[in-house]
């Protein structure tokens, strides 16, 4: 394994020194430098994504003045995609993290965006003791059981938790997005995925809860992301008289293909197209072409538009954000800064340069201010906040509808 000097083709760190302190100004810094390691794809369709997460990243800590506990913060920003795919890669995310375990000054791991890639991460950092704040994570099976054989204590070698996560799951992304389905009336459902952990978790998530509460789910069909062409498998679901196609995907891995190749074959918009947050982009609407998208595509996300955040600490980082970039926050931004935020004041609590004591910090966050409101930290290392969102696009932008649950059927259904 290279050093961080020595940088293997598929991996790209940047380490910026932020806020007003520098890494050894014995004033602001007596006791050193501290390091929060990001790890998530900047290449391809991901390149909007994950540039707005890393700047929310930076604003997190410039909002702690560059220092805390008397360290200098330094955040290192590592790539987890492979340059030949542009999609995160299990050799390069493995690769991220056992470069983070082994430099000492690394106290945070902020990573991944993609379950999956979590999935090969968590056994490395939990074997350190490092903690692992994820941005966007959100397949359950990474902190409950219930979902995989062995999960979550296969992600757990030391036993002990050290994966946090401040947004909910897809357990309740997965619910939320069925019980919304069946309060806009939709009764015949086909259920897509792209067969990887966060895609096809949530799309059993919601078939399983679909049926729970009486839809039809008339078949489930997982496809590989390097395919492009699934007419046949579209003009199958046609012919089931499929009302609505639910389809797990994040915006590499086929769901673009798949509305782009629904409207070619002119079902929309007699068929609907729902997906999770993973399809919660602006690179969907650009790829897809308004055109496809507009009126046709439902999407879950666990936060509300970004100029609309209840709590102070969300206004702040919004007005901040689109003071400093000239355009507003995207998708998991608002999440890579409560990840940022929480991880600095558990460095803030422990006090000290140490692993151990920052990890404690973090199983004992309360009541802690995000940007959606205020949350704690589970035993399993899951927030106890269950915001989940409807969105559709309408003239070529994401519109923000109303809150969603997984119990709002048949009783508590928003208004039409």
């Amino acid at each position: 394994m290279k050093g961080w000097k020595g940088l293997s083709l598929f991996v790209l760190v940047a380490v910026v020194a932020l806020g007003l302190p520098m890494a050894g100004d014995a004033q602001q810094c007596p006791k050193g430098t501290i390091k929060l390691v990001t790890s998530w794809p900047m290449q391809g369709a991901m390149i909007p994504e994950g540039t707005a997460m890393k700047r929310a990243v930076d604003i997190a800590v410039g909002h702690y003045g560059g220092a805390v506990a008397g360290y200098c913060i330094q955040v290192v920003n590592m790539d987890d995609a492979s340059p030949t795919t542009g999609s995160w890669d299990g050799t390069v995310e493995a690769e991220n993290a056992q470069k983070a375990v082994a430099d000492k000054d690394v106290m945070v791991y902020l990573a991944t965006y993609n379950s999956g890639a979590s999935k090969i991460a968590q056994p490395i950092t939990n074997k350190a003791g490092l903690a692992q704040v994820t941005p966007a994570n959100t397949y359950p099976g990474l902190t409950k059981a219930g979902f995989g054989p062995g999960e979550p204590g296969i992600y757990q070698p030391s036993g002990k938790i050290n994966y946090f996560r401040t947004h909910p799951a897809d357990d309740i992304q997965g619910d939320a997005g069925a019980a919304w389905a069946a309060c806009l009336g939709y009764k015949k459902v086909y259920v897509l995925d792209d067969r990887q952990l966060y895609g096809k978790g949530i799309a059993d998530v919601f078939a399983k809860k679909a049926k729970q509460l009486g839809l039809q789910v008339l078949g489930q069909d997982g496809v590989e992301s390097v395919d492009i062409d699934f007419r046949a498998l579209l003009t199958k679901v046609r012919a089931s008289g499929a009302e609505m196609v639910y389809g797990g995907f994040v915006i590499d891995s086929g769901g673009v293909q798949i509305i782009q190749q629904m409207k070619a074959l002119g079902m929309f918009p007699k068929i609907k197209f729902m997906g999770p947050d993973g399809l919660y982009s602006p690179g969907l609407i650009d790829q897809a072409t308004p055109a496809a998208v507009n009126d046709n595509v439902l999407i879950t996300f666990a936060a509300f538009p970004p100029d609309q955040l209840p709590t102070e600490v969300g206004k702040k980082f919004y007005k901040d954000y689109l003071a400093k970039h000239k355009e507003e926050p995207i998708g998991w931004a608002l999440y890579a800064y409560n990840a940022a935020i929480v991880s600095l004041d558990a460095i803030k609590r422990a006090g000290a340069k140490d692993r151990a004591k920052i990890l404690e910090a973090l199983r004992n966050t309360k009541n802690f201010e995000g940007v959606t409101g205020k949350f704690s930290l589970d035993k399993n290392g899951d927030t106890n906040r269950t915001d989940m969102v409807a969105w559709v696009v309408k003239d070529g932008k994401w519109k923000y509808l109303y809150g969603i649950s997984g119990d709002m059927h048949p009783k508590n259904c928003p208004k039409k």
